[in-house]
């Protein structure tokens, strides 16, 4: 009988950025106050499950995300390269309301292939590194249960392709709000069920920025 094996893919917390800057792969970004109280609220809900190992993108506020299920849960984090957030070259600007930054003519020279994306790094390269990453995490918790502190785009490229839909999207659309949680379960090696909930949710303030 096969065995039942289960990754969940968190997203961190909210980040203190009053700038609204898309923040991307930069340092110095770190949980706010309502974010370390989401992180606390995962761990919590998290507390009852087989969990019995934890990853995280290398970029502080994953890590601050992962260190309430490590201090609760008595594990290391360790942290992986690809987990990290999608690389972005309009990183370091200001957002503005909605998707302004799309809407830049200064920017429009970065647009010219969204299905790529030409802005940023391609899907199907982000794709790549999470699934394997959760390939191998998977084997080596084989019938437990592991947490992978990532970042939105990086986390909703793979549920994408787990469930065979198209990589290109409107990023105004992405289920997947800070503190989430996109668990995907296994039965062996074959993937049967892909999950979403956000035991945060009622701390959610608003529209996240894409790309963090």
């Amino acid at each position: 009988m096969a065995e039942t094996t289960v990754v969940h893919l968190m997203r961190h917390g909210e980040v203190h950025n009053p700038k609204g800057i898309l923040y991307g792969r930069l340092p110095g970004y770190h949980l706010s106050a309502t974010g370390q109280l989401m992180a606390e609220t995962v761990a919590k809900a998290l507390e009852g499950r087989d969990v019995v190992a934890l990853w995280s993108s290398p970029l502080e506020r994953a890590q601050e995300s992962a260190a309430p299920l490590a201090a609760l849960l008595e594990l290391d984090v360790r942290t992986d390269d690809r987990l990290i957030e999608a690389a972005n070259m309009l990183q370091g600007r200001t957002v503005g309301r909605g998707l302004s930054l799309f809407r830049d003519p200064k920017n429009y020279r970065y647009f010219w292939n969204p299905l790529r994306p030409s802005w940023g790094e391609p899907y199907p390269v982000i794709v790549g590194r999470m699934r394997s990453i959760i390939n191998e995490v998977r084997a080596e918790v084989r019938g437990h249960e592991a947490v992978l502190v990532s970042h939105q785009l990086p986390i909703w490229a793979i549920r994408m392709a787990a469930e065979g839909r198209r990589l290109w999207h409107d990023p105004r659309r992405r289920q997947c709000n800070l503190a989430s949680l996109t668990t995907l379960t296994f039965d062996g090696d074959r993937l049967v069920s892909v999950g979403y909930s956000e035991p945060a949710g009622s701390l959610q303030t608003g529209p996240s920025v894409p790309g963090a």
